[in-house]
């Protein structure tokens, strides 16, 4: 067999990624694996659990804030930044120097540098032509192009994960997850935060009525939040400042920064792996895979995770779930799993979490005789002991079937509690069932039980 043929050929680290080469390599298979960035993947290097740190550490401060002169005395809190950053690559470093080592260790094969197909079942790696019999694409999501003049100003999620220092004022453009998660954190740590967010709410994803709530708490804590803006230019100010200016309601604004955080967003990151060469299909969405997770015009190629477009969310369980089928199909002489998604919970680690799973309430409404179960919770004593004060929750339930249809949270341990609401879901479970549920107390899950 030639050194530079493989049984297959994994493009990418990250979860889907390493269970696809993991499974292959344990099934005796000849794997190489390609990454263009250092080994371990955006979730373990540059999103989730980096960013799971920083967020826990804006939690302490909005906690401790509210807490004080009650629970406890604590008038000088800080975010010390430079402690911050060094707390998290105690997380991350370890990644990038075992990752690699662990799949030599098992021997598979890894190249550095960014694979680009030289035909239905060959990729070009530094100039290096590997062929296999497979090919696995899981290379997850980049920033989405952010084209206006001066864009080249702001940084990417991945920078903001490295700075030493906070400044004093910041901007983030786009209100999604990572806007909105680190605008938590900058705001605690005591500089100005401003949100500009081109749509009429920030986090789309989630129940209205939350977000009105956690953005109006927001406020309180120093994050303006400014939606239906368009950002046009990013323009030097003099020294290191900037000017940042939108359109709003057909006005032209303008404000002032230090740092700005381009967070619009992330696209699949498929652009340059010549994909055409390699006969497979694809659009902005996205590779376009079969229900097997197999690519629609060129069946070597398999694809997962947030670069296949599979219309689920770009989320590490959706990755794993479609991975764990990609290892089950990829040497099948007739692919016949599908992936098994159920309900899938979404939370922005935002301050507090917010959470969401199944229909929203406007979708609910659309097919079912709904009742919609909603209240401001920042007054219960689960919330109140805690000196939290900010809690909400929406639950939807047929009213023929008493199915829960979906939950919607805000508060704390929302990022926890809305995992019951996926049990239950998954496993259709009644409200009813829910409700007759014991739940160990005094805990936030057994709020649930008022819930339904």
């Amino acid at each position: 067999m030639s050194a530079t043929h493989f049984d297959v050929i994994v493009i990418g680290t990250g979860p889907a990624a390493s269970t696809v080469a993991e499974n292959a390599n344990e099934d005796g298979r000849r794997v190489a694996i390609v990454e263009a960035r250092e080994f371990g993947g955006t979730c373990a290097l540059r999103g989730c659990n980096p960013k799971k740190v920083y967020v826990n550490a804006a939690d302490l401060i909005d906690r401790s804030r509210a807490a004080n002169g009650k629970l406890i005395d604590a008038e000088r809190l800080a975010i010390n930044w430079p402690q911050l950053l060094s707390f998290k690559r105690e997380f991350t470093d370890p990644v990038v120097e075992k990752s690699e080592r662990s799949y030599l260790k098992k021997g598979m094969a890894t190249f550095h540098g960014q694979a680009s197909f030289d035909g239905p079942d060959a990729i070009l790696v530094n100039n290096v032509r590997l062929t296999a019999d497979r090919l696995f694409i899981g290379s997850g999501a980049r920033p989405r192009p952010l084209d206006i003049p001066g864009g080249e100003r702001a940084i990417h999620s991945d920078a903001f994960l490295e700075l030493a220092e906070i400044p004093s004022r910041v901007v983030f453009i786009g209100g999604g997850y990572i806007s909105m998660e680190f605008a938590c954190v900058v705001a605690r740590s005591g500089s100005e935060v401003t949100v500009l967010q081109q749509e009429e709410h920030v986090l789309s994803p989630f129940d209205a009525d939350l977000v009105s709530q956690l953005v109006e708490y927001s406020a309180r804590h120093g994050i303006n939040i400014h939606t239906s803006s368009q950002v046009n230019a990013i323009e030097s100010s003099g020294d290191a400042a900037m000017k940042v200016r939108y359109e709003q309601s057909g006005e032209e604004k303008w404000g002032e920064a230090d740092l700005v955080v381009h967070g619009a967003g992330r696209i699949p990151n498929v652009c340059d792996l010549n994909l055409k060469a390699g006969e497979i299909e694809y659009s902005d969405r996205g590779i376009t895979v079969d229900e097997f997770m197999r690519s629609v015009s060129n069946p070597r190629v398999y694809a997962a995770g947030d670069c296949a477009d599979t219309g689920k969310p770009m989320l590490t369980p959706t990755a794993n779930e479609e991975a764990r089928i990609v290892a089950k199909n990829l040497f099948a002489e007739s692919p016949s799993r599908r992936p098994d998604y159920g309900v899938i919970p979404q939370v922005a680690f935002t301050v507090p979490a917010i959470a969401a799973i199944g229909l929203s309430e406007s979708e609910a409404k659309r097919s079912f005789d709904v009742d919609v179960r909603h209240a401001d919770t920042s007054g219960w004593n689960s919330v109140r002991k805690s000196c939290q004060e900010c809690s909400g929750y929406k639950v939807l339930v047929d009213k023929q079937t008493d199915r829960i249809l979906g939950a919607h949270l805000l508060g704390p341990s929302a990022e926890e509690t809305i995992n019951l609401f996926a049990l239950a879901m998954k496993h259709d479970l009644t409200a009813t069932d829910l409700k007759s549920t014991l739940f160990a107390f005094p805990t936030f899950a057994s709020d649930v039980r008022q819930m339904v």
